[in-house]
């Protein structure tokens, strides 16, 4: 009977979990954050401990399962509207190779060491660092990678992101609020239209807020 219990509990918990999954959202199977993490161990364990004592209510398992899916839908629901807040939560991208030169003091602030590098350089397909222009180490720990190209190209830089103004990337090209205003005025866009705006090759590309499906 106990087995016939565990078996049950197991095939009840694997659609459940599996169901709470969907419902967070496709970034908690690819793109696991801190909390996104977290949350996913706390998740696991607590269905195998339902699991290993069926002599319990399952009860004492789904309330904190439920719980602590509530609380993560509620903070990325949060994330998605606060940019700051998701900052906070999940960091920022950081710059490893800066146009070609490897930014030391960044990969000493990430613990990121030099193994690390190379080892994730070569499995995007480069064979060294002097093939790379830019190398950026996402929030969820991996590294993408911009090779150099031929032809004269520079990595998009998101100046504005979700309304907000990205006051450390105008400082980066050697410009300001002041030369991002001018040509927003130009185009009659208000910063608060703007979803995403990137500079690239000396120009400026704008998705706007209207422009999204």
């Amino acid at each position: 009977m106990s087995f016939m219990i565990v078996f049950l509990r197991s095939l009840f918990f694997y659609f459940f979990i599996f169901l709470i999954y969907r419902i967070m959202g496709k970034r908690e199977v690819g793109q696991l954050g801190i909390i996104d993490l977290i949350v996913s161990i706390l998740i696991a364990e607590l269905a195998v401990i339902s699991i290993e004592n069926y002599d319990k209510s399952l009860w004492y398992s789904l309330i904190p399962i439920i719980t602590l899916s509530a609380i993560q839908i509620i903070l990325a629901f949060i994330s998605l509207k606060t940019p700051k807040f998701r900052n906070f939560l999940d960091g920022k991208p950081s710059v490893i190779i800066d146009n070609g030169k490897i930014n030391y003091k960044e990969m000493i602030k990430q613990k990121y060491n030099l193994d690390d590098l190379l080892v994730q350089i070569r499995e995007k397909g480069n064979k060294s660092i002097e093939e790379v222009e830019y190398a950026i180490l996402e929030n969820n720990g991996t590294l993408s990678v911009f090779p150099k190209e031929k032809e004269e190209s520079s990595f998009p830089l998101a100046i504005i992101l979700d309304g907000m103004i990205q006051d450390e990337v105008l400082i980066s090209i050697n410009k300001d609020r002041k030369w991002l205003y001018s040509i927003l005025n130009k185009k009659n866009i208000e910063v608060s239209d703007i979803f995403y705006a990137f500079y690239k090759n000396k120009n400026i590309f704008i998705i706007k807020n209207d422009d999204l499906l």
